[in-house]
């Protein structure tokens, strides 16, 4: 069994995690603006396993940049993800919100406690976000909402 280890990002973990993130084909906007707001995995020698960032919007956040190696294992998922519904109770957020086209995530993340909601019921700042209006373009698109 692996030892990982999980950890708040700091302003100076910003180039690995662009990489990291590059290598899985992720968008890497914003990671300089919303480090503080991203959880880290890494392995006993210090490499990036999983990462998760939240996009912050007044008192709600936007769920990013969920990235994660293929060792990493079922748990470690759940476990990157109570670390950053912790952290976004931290950072006073109220609710995070999760946009997506993969149907295929859709019942792991009803299982885990996201509701799904409607365009019309996200909040007006959230519509903001580059990533929200890129997600409205795509067909199949849909939103969860996860009461912190």
């Amino acid at each position: 069994m692996t030892t990982s280890v999980v950890k708040y990002a700091e302003q100076s973990d910003v180039n690995r995690v662009t990489e990291f993130l590059k290598e899985a084909n992720l968008s890497t906007d914003g990671v300089a603006e919303a480090i503080d707001h991203f959880i880290l995995m890494e392995d006993a020698q210090g490499e990036l396993k999983a990462g998760i960032g939240v996009e912050p919007h007044g008192d709600c956040g936007l769920l990013r940049s969920l990235a994660m190696k293929s060792e990493t294992a079922q748990e470690d998922l759940l476990y990157l993800l109570q670390q950053i519904f912790a952290l976004a109770k931290e950072k006073e957020l109220s609710s995070l919100f999760l946009a997506s086209n993969k149907r295929s995530t859709l019942q792991f993340f009803l299982l885990i406690g996201f509701k799904q909601v409607e365009q019309a019921e996200l909040p007006a700042n959230l519509l903001e976000s580059e990533h929200i209006q890129h997600i409205l373009s795509v067909d199949n698109s849909f939103f969860l909402q996860f009461s912190i």
